[in-house]
């Protein structure tokens, strides 16, 4: 999966659009594949089928993405997937366990709205946008607090997935609404696949570790 993130965000930093249209859905393919193979053994079913959902609706969005018009279909199936992670994160830990990390997380989705605002976001993406950030902040705060109530490297692995899933969309929404940004795919692609990767690892060790406790 990491391999074939890397070859879809290297074809797209060099141009090979073709190369990038196979690479960028397929890495995710990848993804669900990881979770098949670990799903016929975990006793934990809903969560596997939330793990598998969030990564489905972003294999989603990923294609959208690749559509001349998809940018807003793109929005919806990243927002369900973050959807679903939230779902997944409240599993095991109690709802925004830490005020802290829902405070920050926040905070940071508000500096980062008030600078697209003032920096170009049209006005008929100002209400999309704006629920999106909120809840990719939940989700982000939801995996922080989830981290410090197991206290375990696979929850803090899936924490640090979700600070990475927030840094890509930020520099995306910076390129899109605000100005180009040099090696954008690179950055984008970057911090998005190492929060997929993240998110993946952390998750599949909490099921698997689970499971041989069942």
């Amino acid at each position: 999966m990491a391999a074939c993130g890397v070859l879809a965000m290297f074809s797209a930093h060099w141009g090979y659009l073709s190369a990038y249209a196979l690479f960028k859905p397929l890495t995710m393919v990848l993804a669900l594949v990881c979770v098949g193979v670990v799903a016929g053994r975990s006793p934990l079913k809903t969560s596997m089928y939330l793990l598998l959902a969030g990564l489905a609706l972003s294999m989603v969005g990923d294609v959208c993405l690749l559509l001349p018009q998809g940018f807003i279909a793109g929005l919806v199936a990243f927002l369900l997937a973050h959807i679903c992670y939230i779902a997944l994160f409240q599993r095991d830990a109690p709802w925004l366990a830490s005020r802290l990390s829902l405070a920050a997380c926040i905070a940071v989705g508000t500096m980062i709205y008030a600078y697209l605002w003032t920096h170009g976001l049209p006005t008929a993406m100002r209400i999309p946008v704006a629920v999106y950030v909120l809840v990719i902040g939940l989700m982000a705060a939801q995996a922080l607090g989830r981290a410090t109530v197991l206290r375990t490297a696979a929850a803090r692995t899936v924490a640090w997935g979700a600070v990475s899933f927030m840094a890509s969309d930020t520099v995306l929404a910076l390129d899109k609404f605000v100005q180009p940004i040099a090696g954008v795919y690179l950055w984008v692609l970057g911090t998005y696949y190492l929060a997929q990767c993240l998110i993946l690892h952390g998750m599949l060790q909490n099921l698997r570790a689970t499971s041989l406790k069942q």
